[in-house]
């Protein structure tokens, strides 16, 4: 008969393992396990990316991306037969996205964010939902056209966003002097260009596009430039968690065959939208719709 003594490291080895099972086995469960065992599930969203993610004055978050994480919530509950999953919101920003979803305060992040390859060592992504080009917003009577004209001005980005560091990297932006400016949310860095703070704010030009159709007077400002980098646009979610990621990526493909995600788009990008009818008038462009036909989540 084997015979352990109470401070023996084995049968502190033992009690250790014993524990750590259960955690074990709640890891290997990911997301939905989480999701399972609470009943609810967490949804991260912007509070002014116009189209995609944002508050119109309602009691909870609306647009396109909200609406694409609602149909993964109905596949949640067919998936783990719940009737019923309470759904919670979590405001996120451009600079604390990666981490709520790392630690699992955030459970899917229904927002703006580009799926980058760097990114993917923390995160996983959905096949792209949509693909865009960064470029700068400037009010129409500026005089700036192009990333050459920036010489010698302010320009803002948003903080936690990749744009500043692509103007850099731009042939045309190399040698530029400027004045780097930081909003804390694209709202923030919009109200800069309109009060002349900045003379630009260089974002993806989908989300400029909405900051301009809802801004008092969408005609004082412009949309131009050098294009600095298509961008692709995903869901985000935590990284190795298979089986929720291939549940995420079932309804994601799945709506983009169907055409559903067409529809979609349609609805938010070119018809008007709340809180103020206003039309973003962003038809879908060669990029979005080789995304629909051609699903990935490869990154840049």
């Amino acid at each position: 008969m084997l015979r352990i003594h109470p401070a023996s490291p084995l049968l502190l080895a033992l009690l250790s393992l014993g524990a750590a099972l259960p955690l074990a086995a709640h890891a290997q469960e990911g997301t939905l396990g989480k999701i399972r065992d609470s009943a609810s599930i967490t949804l991260g969203h912007r509070e002014s990316s116009f189209g995609f993610s944002y508050n119109d004055g309602g009691p909870t978050p609306v647009g396109y991306s909200i609406d694409i994480c609602m149909k993964i919530v109905d596949a949640v509950k067919a998936e783990l037969k719940l009737p019923k999953i309470d759904i919670r919101y979590q405001l996120v920003t451009s600079q604390n996205r990666i981490p709520l979803v790392m630690n699992g305060t955030v459970d899917i992040e229904c927002g703006s964010t580009t799926n980058l390859v760097e990114r993917q060592k923390q995160v996983a992504f959905s096949p792209d939902i949509f693909r865009y080009n960064v470029r700068m917003l400037v009010k129409a009577d500026s005089g700036i056209r192009s990333i050459a004209d920036l010489q010698g001005k302010s320009v803002v980005t948003t903080t936690g966003t990749t744009s500043f560091r692509l103007l850099r990297e731009a042939d045309k932006g190399k040698n530029l002097e400027i004045t780097p400016l930081a909003g804390k949310d694209h709202a923030d860095s919009f109200l800069l260009v309109e009060n002349g703070r900045a003379q630009a704010f260089v974002l993806d030009d989908i989300l400029l596009a909405g900051l301009v159709a809802t801004a008092k007077n969408p005609k004082d400002f412009v949309i131009t430039g050098e294009p600095l980098r298509t961008e692709n646009q995903s869901l985000m979610l935590r990284k190795d968690d298979p089986a929720f990621k291939a549940l995420v990526d079932r309804v994601v493909t799945g709506m983009m065959k169907s055409g559903e995600m067409e529809k979609l788009y349609a609805r938010w990008f070119t018809s008007p939208i709340p809180p103020k009818g206003v039309n973003i008038n962003y038809p879908l462009n060669a990029e979005t719709r080789e995304a629909f036909a051609n699903p990935s989540d490869k990154g840049i």
